[in-house]
């Protein structure tokens, strides 16, 4: 087996067998570029592409020399002679190939992992978040402010668009508002970004991690490394205990985001202007005022924390205060996202069929003053 840990984006790939576990979007991402490297690439899903999109995918990739193996039973062997498998983030370790593949030490990694370790020299710094809740609309609210401060930015990771893809994009960018799920996250060893937030805890996805436990640790992974701020919700003490554990680099600091007036090395609210009492001269006597909240689309409560953690996270990187309150002016949530569908005979129908577990959903319904709530589907792991 051939050692990989050392490989990065100008290393020689020549001879290395790769498989890669899933062909959805962060799967084609990782087979495809490890093919370009030089790599010998191998692809298993259970599930034969799904779309138009997928097939021509697989016919390129195949005309590439990847060997796909997709189908029924396609997951069931590890491949022999492996010096690396590359998963997508949805895969548990329980699957039978990874569970083989770390049971023999061939080194199992996530995509986002991946492309940590492909960054080139001049690479744009990583501002990552995580949480249960809120995730995607942090991430779209802080590019939103890093666009509005003039720096090229994207959104990238579980919002939509692989990191992967974004890191091997020849375009030049400034920095990357990166979404991470726990998933990621638990096939991530060697992330140290920039600056990161957790914006929240609750149970979640307990099937595929084991725990609670488990599931937080996973969480947790976003804080390891960090250069310049680990951001908490004050509000969440759990997200400040791992903050707490984390090994973060020297001159690291923990900033909070709280719905309450901010105390020192934090981010409030103080009469309805967003103050921050972290990213100024005189901590002590001094706030820097970023806005307020009727500059938010949606003034709820857990949309001004999502505020607030984008805020931070932004201020750490170095934007000034005005670029905050442009960049939050101008947001606008996704579809199904607390999104009006229409207002009959005075009353406001609502979209929200994003908030895919309880705490989401309880979030959402504490927004607003009073509800009728149509739910719907599955309880979620």
């Amino acid at each position: 087996m051939r050692d990989v840990g050392g490989l990065g984006r100008h290393g020689s790939w020549d001879g290395v067998r790769a498989l890669v576990t899933g062909f959805g979007v962060s799967g084609f991402a990782a087979a495809d570029t490890l093919q370009h490297l030089g790599a010998d690439v191998t692809v298993v899903d259970e599930r034969a592409p799904g779309d138009d999109r997928r097939r021509e995918e697989a016919t390129l990739l195949e005309a590439l020399g990847v060997d796909l193996r997709l189908g029924p039973g396609s997951t069931t062997t590890l491949p022999d002679g492996l010096d690396l498998v590359v998963t997508s983030p949805g895969w548990a370790p329980t699957t039978p190939v990874l569970g083989q593949a770390l049971a023999s030490s061939v080194p199992v990694w996530g995509e986002v992992e991946l492309a940590w370790r492909l960054r080139d020299h001049d690479a744009p710094p990583w501002l990552c978040i995580t949480g249960t809740n809120g995730k995607t609309t942090t991430v779209q609210m802080l590019d939103a402010i890093l666009r509005a401060a003039g720096l090229r930015s994207a959104a990238v990771g579980n919002v939509g668009r692989p990191v992967l893809e974004a890191v091997m994009d020849p375009e030049p960018l400034d920095v990357l508002a990166i979404e991470l799920s726990s998933y990621q996250l638990h096939w991530s060893s060697s992330i140290a970004a920039e600056s990161a937030a957790v914006l929240n805890l609750a149970p979640d996805h307990l099937d595929w991690h084991g725990s609670l436990d488990a599931y937080q640790a996973a969480k947790g992974k976003v804080y390891e490394g960090v250069r310049q701020a680990c951001v908490y919700n004050v509000e969440d003490p759990a997200t400040e205990a791992l903050v707490m554990e984390a090994d973060v680099q020297e001159g690291a600091r923990a900033i909070g985001f709280t719905l309450g007036p901010p105390g020192l090395s934090m981010l409030g609210v103080v009469d309805g202007v967003l103050a921050d009492r972290a990213f100024v001269d005189d901590r002590r006597t001094s706030a820097a005022e970023l806005g307020s909240v009727s500059d938010l689309a949606d003034p709820a409560p857990h949309q001004v924390q999502n505020a607030l953690a984008a805020a931070a996270l932004a201020r750490a990187h170095g934007v000034q205060a005005g670029a905050v309150r442009d960049g939050l002016r101008t947001f606008r949530a996704g579809p199904h996202r607390a999104a009006e569908v229409a207002v009959v005979d005075g009353v406001r129908y609502v979209d929200d069929s994003k908030a895919t577990n309880a705490h989401a959903a309880e979030a959402s319904l504490l927004g607003v003053e009073s509800a009728v709530w149509i739910a719907g589907g599955m309880a979620k792991g």
